[in-house]
């Protein structure tokens, strides 16, 4: 789906909301936070939406049922996601062309050095034949012996450039070998001195060579090999490196996944039910943030889950093939007594939230001795196909009482003949979700300065 198609059939979903609400731009955007001249864009199809937060709320503001919830993150999934290819390849460009870079200024290097030695060789074998010789053309014509060789100057001069060659090459080799003998290595084919190993690949050191972090070393150290009587095996100290980079799973086995998971760990059911645990006295912490601004938000003040967490995965292939998300698996890191911190609540006292639950629903108990993913009561349980035009978007609520719980998520696909699994946490950090059972609570009333004693807000 082209960029501009996935964006305006996002817009049509926000106007036909917008339209049905019977609410201006204004009275909008005033509720949600944001400039009327922002709404528009979005609501014509000039921008798409970089987090979705403030899409969702503008979806409850206008009523929209838990059908419309998923098809409406559908459509801003493939607009965002058309959005990205749009500008993928220009951002991939650069990393590319840096590496070659390198070695382009190195082989300049080489070059310039090569050329310079030729120029020295042509002079100082001008005096012995002042004559410039026929055209580069015609040398071919003239011959030592019937065969087609360059005539007696050309031979010189490449005679010249060659042995200019050699010496560069064993002026290299010598600064290798050093580095080889520093490092307590030895050139009898070793091959376990990182990089100085591709030097000695000849004697059987095919496996090791790819320890190197670089490829340069390989073709500077190849003629020093061949000066020190390594001859034709040296050739082959390159070709080994590229298998085992394969064998070890790296960056080819991560390509072949064929779908990708946006995890979202602090993602809003409602203000009304999200709290926090907040090691800080109520003057020292914050108003409750925007929807949007919560990861920053709770990264400032150190806060962690209340009572409760609720996660959303965006599953999307990344290809027209058809994947199957098997499952989900919880995997508990830690439990521990729940945090004796202040507990704190996003909503506003006296502001209605509300919401239904969204299809692809699901609750994880933490407190379970071996918690599970459950689907939530008349909703459908795990395979489900996604794929680059169909995603999934999966809602997970987690709760704790009893504990302070570290866990993480896995899930496994299958596509045709391969299958994997995914770990799927905050960005390298297992989720972290805490009972809050007789915790000091506070709210932050509308339009108020400081967090107060929960239930203390009079209402009008």
């Amino acid at each position: 789906m082209s960029q501009d198609t996935a964006a305006a059939e996002f817009a049509a979903r926000l106007r036909e909301l917008k339209e049905r609400s019977g609410l201006s731009y204004g009275v909008l955007a005033k509720r949600l936070h944001m400039s009327t001249s922002t709404l528009h864009r979005y609501c014509n199809g000039d921008a798409v939406p970089a987090e979705y937060a403030p899409v969702e709320r503008l979806a409850r503001l206008c009523k929209a049922g838990p059908g419309e919830l998923v098809e409406l993150h559908r459509r801003w999934v493939l607009a965002d996601a058309a959005r990205g290819r749009k500008g993928a390849p220009a951002e991939a460009v650069e990393p590319a062309a840096t590496a070659p870079a390198a070695e382009t200024e190195t082989g300049a290097a080489a070059t310039e050095t090569g050329a310079a030695a030729t120029e020295t060789g042509a002079a100082e074998t001008q005096p012995a034949a002042p004559d410039d010789g026929p055209p580069r053309d015609e040398v071919p014509e003239v011959t030592d012996s019937g065969a087609p060789r360059p005539a007696p100057r050309s031979r010189r001069r490449t005679r010249t450039a060659v042995l200019a060659g050699i010496a560069v090459a064993a002026v290299l080799g010598g600064v290798t070998l050093g580095l080889s003998l520093s490092g307590g290595g030895e050139t009898d084919g070793d091959g376990r001195k990182g990089p100085v190993g591709a030097a000695n690949a000849g004697d059987g050191a095919g496996e090791d060579v790819t320890a190197s972090p670089s490829p340069s070393p390989s073709p500077s150290t190849s003629p020093s090999a061949g000066k020190k009587e390594k001859g034709a095996p040296s050739a082959t100290a390159s070709p080994p490196a590229a298998p085992p980079e394969a064998a070890k799973g790296g960056a080819g086995q991560a390509d072949a996944v064929p779908l990708t998971v946006r995890t979202a760990p602090y993602t809003w059911e409602d203000p009304c039910s999200q709290r926090y645990l907040i090691d800080r006295a109520p003057g020292e912490v914050p108003p409750p943030p925007l929807e949007q601004d919560v990861p920053a938000w709770t990264s400032a003040v150190g806060a962690v889950s209340s009572g409760g967490q609720y996660v959303q995965l965006t599953v999307q292939g990344t290809g027209a093939e058809t994947v199957v998300v098997e499952g989900l698996t919880v995997r508990v890191a830690g439990k521990r007594s729940p945090l004796a911190w202040n507990d704190f609540a996003m909503g506003y006292p006296g502001v209605g939230c509300g919401g239904n639950v969204p299809t692809r629903s699901f609750t994880v108990a933490l407190d379970a001795a071996r918690p599970v993913v459950t689907p939530e009561s008349g909703h459908r349980d795990f395979p489900f196909k996604v794929s680059e035009s169909d995603p999934e978007i999966y809602y997970i609520k987690a709760d704790a009482s009893a504990y302070d719980v570290s866990w993480s998520l896995e899930l496994k696909w299958s596509s045709g003949s391969r299958s994997g699994t995914l770990t799927l946490d905050d960005k390298g950090r297992p989720f972290r979700t805490s009972g809050n059972n007789g915790r000091p609570a506070y709210e932050f009333p509308l339009g108020g300065e400081k967090w107060v004693p929960e239930g203390t807000t009079k209402l009008e």
